[in-house]
């Protein structure tokens, strides 16, 4: 992991294309500034681990339902 300091005002560079600007720091709050390209997705970590999870979940069929299509495609005896 890269660990760098910055102020307010200061910035990272990821790539060509994504800004990291600190905006305020107070205590242990941290205000930050994302600039990136519209097809670059941006989530707060909690978020994409939910979207993640939900993915998963959705791409995964219930055991019913999987046995369901199985009696549907088994040719009649």
């Amino acid at each position: 992991m890269l660990v760098l300091t910055r102020r307010a005002g200061e910035s990272v560079m990821i790539g060509n294309d994504v800004i990291i600007t600190v905006l305020e720091a107070r205590g242990d709050v941290i205000r930050l500034g994302i600039q990136a390209p519209r097809d670059i997705q941006v989530h707060r970590e909690e978020v994409y681990r939910e979207l993640q999870a939900a993915n998963r979940e959705a791409a995964s069929p219930a055991d019913d339902a999987v046995q369901a299509v199985t009696k549907m495609i088994q040719p009649p005896t």
